[in-house]
């Protein structure tokens, strides 16, 4: 197997079969042995469903009839090829990689086919860009649903969000402060030669200039103790040093602002990063993670115990606390609700394309019962933090405006900040901005 026959299967299982990406990724990439392949086919994966409904509309206009349905894998070659030629401005005789793949795939007839296709794109490659785009929903890449609950939610902004979508997005670290500074980390970065800045808003964030393998970060997983001289720091025999997770997704421990031996909910915690740095930043007394899938408690699970963090970890439903809760209220609750993902399409392409209208629905809804029966949990004084990951309005402020309308015993907490942008209830950061992806948050406050 070669990347680009993985890439192709893997793609037929998203678009045709509306698989997740990141679950062929795990499925299908450990084929390879060659790290430089594996990189290849994650690469023609996330750049095909970048730009998937600009491609699917160039080989619209190059195939004389469509293919069938039987032949899905076919067309994800097909677009595997167009993408490269386009975006990757691999030479022109590297075509024949891409052809070769029909025979791997036991589809000899088609080879002829791959081989026309992509060398007749080649010479009208102008005059075929030029007409595609003209639509702009082919020329952004994203359904049309989409565009235009961007632009009715960010009329200013939308079509930016949408091209940040399309881009590459940072390998961005965030430092266990328990093993070391920020600042500690970037000097060891320095004298290993690899290249990174402090993320901007946060204490503990780090960019690196070009991403890489993260095994091959200092201090990630334990190291022998040989080396633990090299890297003067006691902790580096444990590893555990950094974690991977966006800026945006880092301001949760701030915001929540935790005091020393309270009782903490983390309502949806898994895959755990936002558990973690809670007790990382905080001397937290008790702290209840909860997710309500079996498959994701591991997980979160791996997560603590490669940063030698320990949390109470149930699998249980948060908007059921009769079926997990213990009567004792919460000083503080983290309430990062399942969404659409809108603001992290350039990390989950597929979510263009996995993601439909209906589901909005139903994830307000559940959203609206989430908060509804976490309240209760919250002591008087405490603090709830509401974070999505989703830039529409009715998941975000709409859903906590409608909220407060129905307590009286909530207010919100403004959130003063350089970052982002205030609405009418919290903060939104737009995907791209400062390089960050795009997260809600909201405070609130519940009186005595």
């Amino acid at each position: 197997m070669d990347a680009r026959s993985v890439a192709t299967q893997i793609l037929t299982q998203v678009i045709w079969h509306k698989h997740s990406l990141s679950d062929c990724l795990d499925t299908y990439l450990p084929d390879l042995n060659d790290a430089r392949e594996r990189a290849l086919a994650q690469n023609l994966c996330y750049g095909v469903l970048r730009w998937l409904r600009r491609l699917q509309a160039l080989l619209q206009c190059l195939l004389k009839q469509p293919l069938k349905d039987k032949d899905s894998d076919i067309q994800a070659l097909l677009l595997i090829g167009l993408y490269q030629l386009i975006y990757l401005r691999i030479p022109p005789y590297a075509t024949a990689a891409t052809v070769n793949v029909t025979r791997t795939l036991k589809k000899t007839w088609a080879t002829g086919l791959v081989n026309g296709v992509l060398r007749n794109f080649q010479r009208k490659s102008d005059i075929l860009l030029a007409k595609v785009d003209t639509d702009i929903s082919v020329k952004l890449a994203h359904p049309i649903w989409l565009l235009k609950r961007l632009k009715k939610d960010w009329p200013t902004q939308w079509e930016a969000v949408a091209q940040a979508n399309n881009s590459h997005p940072p390998l961005t670290l965030r430092v266990n402060n328990r093993c070391l500074s920020r600042d500690a980390y970037l000097e060891h970065l320095r004298e290993v030669g690899i290249a990174a800045t402090p993320t901007p808003y946060v204490d503990s964030g780090i960019t690196l200039d070009v991403p890489m393998d993260v095994q091959n970060l200092p201090g990630f997983t334990p190291v022998k103790s040989a080396e633990v001289s090299d890297l003067k720091i006691n902790q580096a025999s444990q590893g555990g040093w950094v974690s991977v997770q966006d800026g945006s997704a880092q301001l949760a421990a701030q915001l929540l602002d935790v005091q020393a031996g309270t009782r903490v909910l983390d309502a949806c915690a898994a895959p755990g990063g936002k558990t973690a740095h809670l007790l990382e930043h905080y001397e937290i007394d008790t702290l209840l993670a909860l997710d309500n899938k079996s498959d994701r408690i591991p997980l979160l699970e791996n997560t603590l115990s490669r940063l030698h963090l320990k949390a109470q970890v149930h699998c249980a439903d948060a908007s059921q606390p009769d079926t997990w809760w213990d009567g004792q209220l919460f000083d503080r609750i983290l309430l990062d609700v399942p969404c659409s993902g809108s603001g992290i399409i350039r990390r989950h392409p597929d979510i263009k394309y996995l993601r439909k209208p209906k589901d909005i629905v139903a994830l307000t809804i559940q959203q609206a019962r989430l908060i509804e029966k976490v309240w209760p949990l919250l002591k008087p004084g405490g603090k709830l933090l509401y974070v999505t990951c989703s830039v529409f309005a009715e998941e975000n402020y709409l859903q906590i405006q409608k909220f407060l309308s129905q307590v009286t015993d909530a207010l919100e907490t403004v959130l003063l900040a350089d970052w982002g942008h205030a609405l009418p209830i919290g903060r939104q950061i737009l995907p791209g901005e400062n390089n960050l992806d795009g997260f809600y948050y909201a405070c609130l406050s519940k009186t005595n």
